[in-house]
Parts: structure tokens; sequence; C-alpha cells
């Protein structure tokens, strides 16, 4: 379970570097995508006080969604299939006027279906898909350690 939850605290540190150091802001999507990984290593470090396998489960589920909107993401990448329609703006309920031209002015514009990096002809949520869905099986192989 450690091995899986230290798995997904890799792909957190190298999406932070790609982010801050490599200038490269994540999109809506790639936000999404972190939200399994955060859940993962929540599940590991609980797996630390009670190795139990519901743990491993939850770990599992957590960095199973972190794969499926990767592939989601990476298909909207693609051009196979639309994305969010709110994919490069925030909420703009209850803004005002000037409050509104503000958001606009400052946010930097994050399509979710450019791909501003790749490496062997896949990107970044591409290969947090395949990752992730690595990660599903080594928090399973826990599950099957467990019982």
């Amino acid at each position: 379970m450690i091995l899986a939850a230290a798995g997904s605290a890799a792909l957190m540190l190298a999406a932070l570097g790609f982010q801050y150091l490599g200038d490269l802001p994540p999109c809506k999507l790639c936000y999404w995508q972190r939200y399994g990984h955060v859940g993962a290593i929540g599940a590991g470090l609980i797996a630390l006080a009670a190795p139990l396998a519901i743990v491993a489960l939850l770990g599992a589920a957590a960095v199973g969604s972190s794969a499926a909107i990767g592939a989601y993401h990476a298909g909207v990448e693609r051009g196979w299939w639309e994305g969010p329609s709110t994919c490069t703006s925030q909420d703009i309920g209850g803004l005002d006027t000037d409050a509104l031209l503000d958001q606009i002015m400052n946010a930097p514009l994050v399509r979710c279906d450019e791909i501003p990096w790749q490496m062997l002809g896949i990107s970044m949520a591409g290969w947090n898909a395949i990752v992730s869905a690595l990660l599903v099986l080594v928090w399973l192989a826990a599950l099957r350690a467990r019982r």
C-alpha cells in the first residue's frame, strides 16, 4: 500500500514540477486528475496506522478515478470527444462587472483540448492514465496480500 501511495506522491510531485518549474499551468481536467492521487496518498497514510483491506480498496478507487479522468482528458486533447465547456474559465456566478473583468484579465488561458507537453507521442494526461492504471494494480495486489 505504501508503494502505491508513493507512486501517487511521485505523480503529484511531477505535476507540481511541471506547473511551477516548467511554467505549464494546469487546466480544469488536470486539477481533477490530482484529486484521486491526493486520495490515494491519504489512503497510504491511513495504511501506515491501519493496513486494512478496505484501505487498499479506497486507494485503488481513488487512483482509478485519476486514471479514468486522465484517459478522458487524453481523448479531449486528441479531439476524440468534447471536453467540458467550462474548461478554460472559473465560475463567474455572483461576480460583479469589475470582479469579472479582473478575473478575465488575470486568468491564464489554459485549454483542456491542447497538449502542452508530450513524450513518445503521449501527453501528460495520457501518461497519468497509464501510470495510474498501473497503480490500481499495485493497490489491488496489496489488497490480495492482505487477504
